[in-house]
């Protein structure tokens, strides 16, 4: 079978890609080991999928080489992807921070884009293992499952390795590094913390606590909702600040964020006679503020007044600059995506094609490029994939 295109992986990116090509005119084939389709879109934003971020910018990305997004990205926006949504009729919303959010169910983003696919032609082979890539004359041959097929191009669009019960594999890292290419060491992304068995006893009991906090690490914060686990620590904030922590480093919470808690104690000293602990139920989770007082060695039923205000400043002092060490994460069944990939540096940042392999492109979450929590990755998977699309 001879194709101009032949695209590995039909998740987010893939899909998008084949549309594009496709449309173009161009002889795509979409391969796909999966025996179902978009199983990432399926269950993101708990089934609703948060399909893209109205704020999307080359400022929510991490990568090795920071700003290597933005021609991607500048060419196919969230108001590109949120028309062609529109133009399928699928009601839609935005919630926090620019957040788009389907009203029904994910599938209906899976089916807008297996519609596109029709429209251009693209010829599916799924399910349908690849089992080696290899350069034939100006093009390359594909050895799968189904028999092997020659094509002009190959678009790798396997995905990161999160989720493995979904079929998530390393396929395309182990193909880039065949080709030669360079690999940022894949980590896992957007997941939990854990923290030391025993240091932790104190606050494991806290697990379902939750409240809004700034956390800060590797000279980035959030501002966001932070969860109590049983193991560490969860939640927007933290899920947001994984993907710039690396072992070693330590996290610098306030956990309540726009108030000089030391201040505020001494205040409620002057014109209260109430708790300890009623003063500070004022600014954080009861359960939260009685394991505090209780670590710092202070009587929480005792009144406020009775108590120094040097106690009282370092009390407030800690749970704003409350600086702790997590010993790993909760790994790739928990994680959202996957930072590293196949490295920027060996790729064009306007067609993802492989500068030592040419006819060879990237696209998607195999890349080195990681967005925040919110959206910016699907963005990222329908840039990617659209740029290819168009430049192939």
């Amino acid at each position: 079978m001879h194709h101009d295109i032949a695209i590995i992986g039909a998740g987010a990116a893939g899909m998008m890609c084949a549309a594009v090509a496709g449309q173009r005119g161009l002889r795509v084939v979409l391969i796909e080991h999966a025996a179902r389709v978009g199983e990432k879109i399926r269950i993101s934003g708990g089934g609703r999928c948060n399909f893209t971020n109205a704020r999307a910018g080359p400022q929510h990305f991490v990568s090795r080489q920071p700003g290597f997004a933005r021609d991607v990205l500048s060419r196919y926006t969230p108001r590109d992807f949120a028309a062609l949504v529109r133009r399928y009729r699928i009601a839609h919303h935005e919630k926090h921070k620019g957040q788009l959010f389907c009203d029904g169910s994910s599938q209906q983003i899976i089916d807008m884009l297996r519609a596109e696919c029709e429209l251009g032609r693209v010829q599916w082979l799924q399910p349908c293992g690849v089992r080696g890539v290899a350069r034939e004359g100006s093009g390359f041959r594909l050895e799968t499952d189904q028999g092997p097929l020659q094509a002009r191009r190959v678009v790798v669009a396997t995905g990161g390795l999160p989720v493995p019960k979904i079929g998530a594999t390393d396929y395309g890292l182990r193909l880039a590094r065949q080709m030669g290419l360079q690999v940022v060491s894949p980590q896992p992304a957007l997941v939990p913390l854990a923290f030391a068995a025993e240091p932790w006893r104190p606050f494991a009991e806290l697990a379902g606590v939750a409240l809004e906090v700034r956390v800060a690490c590797g000279g980035q914060h959030f501002d966001e909702d932070l969860l109590f686990t049983h193991r560490g620590l969860s939640g927007p904030a933290i899920l947001q600040i994984s993907s710039f922590w690396n072992p070693g480093d330590s996290l610098r919470l306030d956990l309540s964020p726009g108030n000089d808690l030391g201040e505020a104690l001494w205040l409620a000293k002057l014109q209260s006679r109430q708790s300890l602990l009623n003063a500070l139920g004022q600014f954080l989770p009861r359960r939260l503020a009685q394991t505090w007082v209780e670590m710092q060695r202070l009587p929480s039923d005792r009144r406020i007044a009775e108590l120094a205000d040097a106690k009282l400043k370092a009390l407030g002092a800690s749970l704003c600059a409350w600086t702790l060490q997590p010993t790993g994460t909760e790994g790739w069944r928990k994680a959202e995506v996957m930072r590293g990939g196949v490295d920027t540096a060996e790729l064009h940042p306007a067609t993802l094609e492989a500068h030592k392999v040419p006819g060879l492109h990237f696209i998607g979450e195999v890349v080195d490029v990681t967005g925040w929590l919110g959206g910016y990755n699907f963005q990222w998977a329908w840039a990617s994939g659209y740029a290819v699309g168009m430049s192939v």
